[in-house]
């Protein structure tokens, strides 16, 4: 598979069905974020609603059972797949991110023998697992994702990181856990994230973290810890602040200026 104009491109590809449902171009420097969502239903469903505009809901891609891919909105273009979400200090995920959609029907229900889900299909034991998701402290009974979905989702997040530099993968559970479950756990979003993220970044930190940087924003706060409540160690550096660059870690760096501590990344350029 390949990424040509912001579509993607390769024998998985099914087709393109234009969605009407999204916003314009992202601005500059975004998207920097994926998020994982299920469809909670079967594959015609799920595109109905993803392309229908009175429902005004939408998402990039969405990956069949067999793994198979349809796009609906280019890479380019911010889709409605988020809704209400935040995630840190940014509110709206849509501004942010590529949304991809799974062929999934999330929590089921047993009666007897039986494992069904919130629109009455059935499913074999094979196809269902029991799991406790990440918000949630009481086991359930959840659909499961085929081997084929997996790989092809994996492929697809590091085409997008490699052609978007991409620094986040989250699910829809993470930016709106109120009212969101999925991916949900039959889903292996950890495993997914830390092997595309940081197995990726720890093998190839040394060779490409520059040594110095110059702050690109207006100002930036300096913290304590890699994360958006860390608490403050100085007063904002200023644009054109030089700073020098002592590790990373997603998507932050460590820097020393009078004081060290860490600051977003992606407001450090190189020089």
């Amino acid at each position: 598979m390949e990424i040509k104009e912001h579509f993607i491109e390769g024998e998985n590809v099914k087709s393109f069905v234009k969605s009407p449902n999204h916003s314009g171009e992202f601005e500059k420097g975004l998207p920097d974020t994926i998020v994982i969502h299920y469809t909670a239903g079967p594959f015609k469903p799920a595109l109905n609603t993803l392309t229908n505009p009175r429902i005004r809901a939408s998402a990039h891609l969405i990956v069949d059972r067999d793994g198979s891919i349809t796009q609906l909105v280019p890479f380019n273009i911010e889709a409605w797949h988020a809704g209400k979400s935040s995630y840190g200090n940014r509110i709206g995920m849509n501004k942010y991110s590529i949304g991809i959609e799974i062929v999934n029907s999330g929590p089921l229900t047993k009666s007897g023998n039986v494992y069904r889900s919130w629109f009455g299909s059935a499913f074999n034991p094979s196809d269902v697992i029991e799991a406790t998701h990440r918000n949630e402290t009481q086991p359930r009974f959840w659909h499961t994702y085929t081997e084929e979905q997996i790989q092809t989702v994996y492929e697809l997040c590091q085409l997008i990181i490699d052609n978007y530099g991409i620094k986040t993968i989250l699910g829809h559970e993470e930016i709106a856990p109120l009212r969101k479950q999925d991916p949900g756990p039959a889903f292996p979003l950890d495993r997914l994230r830390n092997k595309l993220l940081n197995e990726e970044r720890s093998t190839n930190e040394a060779a490409e973290l520059p040594e110095v940087g110059r702050v690109s924003a207006d100002v930036l706060n300096i913290r304590f810890t890699p994360t958006n409540d860390g608490a403050k160690v100085a007063m904002p550096l200023k644009k054109g602040a030089k700073v020098k660059i002592l590790e990373e870690s997603k998507g932050w760096y460590k820097v020393t200026t009078e004081v060290e501590g860490w600051v977003f990344a992606k407001y450090i350029e190189n020089i």
